[in-house]
């Protein structure tokens, strides 16, 4: 057969683009496999696991959303996981995170007893971890890079040393009922704790009883039901949080019982519906606890990241608010 110079050209042609062709394809798969750090992410974004409690209260659906936009801001990839107060939900959420290959994984943990097999795990993984507002009680520290997060024996102090001053004039008993959050929970441990140290010191301050509404409002109603019944007799409830405190408001109200003057509140937190339900004299004093942790978290991600040392405890600024001060604080409240 007779091949034409022109033809010759074109055939000559033709396996040159198919060369090239084939030498783009191979690029592109070897590309694909480059730079996929934590997370398989290649844009060089930081990749964030984190299990979040769950959504149990305002305070905690500001703390979310304050990770959330803090992770946006900072430009890190945030994989979110809402636990639902389980956990188990967490462990699972954490070995998935693992088997992502975060960069960084963090989580509030639901209960402070049962973590070390998990975070076992993800230092041999090599991922560092982040503990955000509640804290474990694990022997080994080497398990977790840091905790961040409030000082819940002094909240639970503050409340206590308001509760002296208000009742130092009190010749007979001062019976108090508490709600407490989370049975396990790092919150519930120090916050009673600290209570129950600071009253010590007067004792006409006496708990009567003393049980769990789960940090929830449905909760705190539930068990202040449950509280009026049993004592006919009760001068201030000290509820955990801000939610159990405004689900209690309505059993004494329905007990014909005025909140804030019948029996004293004292609550922790300080979202918006429970700095109103102060400002309105139903409450009778909060300490604060910040939920807005979102850009102290990012900043701590980036660190251990980095590989960076950082502090084993890194504590949030709060304060204490009465009636008056509440009212103060209302109009460029955040949460």
């Amino acid at each position: 057969m007779r091949i034409t110079g022109n033809s010759l050209t074109r055939r000559r042609f033709g396996a040159i683009m198919a060369a090239g062709l084939l030498a783009t394809g191979l690029g592109a798969c070897a590309n694909s496999d480059t730079g996929s750090g934590g997370g398989g992410n290649d844009d060089g974004k930081i990749v964030l696991g984190f299990s979040q409690v769950g959504a149990e209260s305002g305070w905690r659906t500001a703390n979310t959303t304050s990770i959330k936009e803090a992770a946006t801001e900072a430009g890190i990839e945030l994989k979110f996981d809402d636990a639902q107060q389980k956990q188990e939900n967490q462990i699972k959420a954490i070995r998935n995170f693992i088997q992502q290959k975060v960069d960084v994984i963090a989580f509030s943990p639901v209960v402070e007893s049962g973590w070390d097999t998990v975070l076992k795990e993800a230092k041999d993984a090599n991922i560092p971890v982040i503990l955000t507002d509640r804290a474990v009680d694990s022997a080994d520290k080497t398990l977790y890079k840091t905790f961040l997060g409030s000082d819940f024996i002094k909240e639970g102090r503050l409340s206590g040393e308001w509760l002296l001053e208000e009742t130092k004039s009190a010749t007979g008993p001062v019976n108090i009922v508490e709600l407490q959050g989370t049975t396990g929970s790092a919150p519930a441990n120090d916050r009673k704790k600290g209570f129950a140290e600071a009253i010590a010191a007067n004792p006409n301050l006496k708990i009567i009883a003393s049980q769990s509404g789960d940090f929830t409002r449905a909760g705190g109603k539930a068990v202040m039901e449950q509280f009026l019944k049993a004592n006919p007799k009760i001068d201030v409830l000290f509820a955990h949080n801000d939610d159990m405190g405004l689900g209690a408001l309505e059993a004494i109200t329905a007990a014909g019982k005025v909140p804030g003057k019948d029996i004293k509140i004292i609550t922790i937190d300080a979202v918006k519906d429970g700095m109103q339900a102060l400002a309105d004299g139903k409450f009778n004093f909060i300490a604060e606890c910040s939920p807005l942790l979102g850009p102290q978290l990012m900043d701590l991600v980036k660190k251990v990241k980095a590989g960076e040392q950082v502090p084993e405890r890194i504590e949030t600024q709060e304060t204490t608010f009465t009636q008056q001060s509440a009212k103060e604080a209302l109009p460029n409240r955040k949460y």
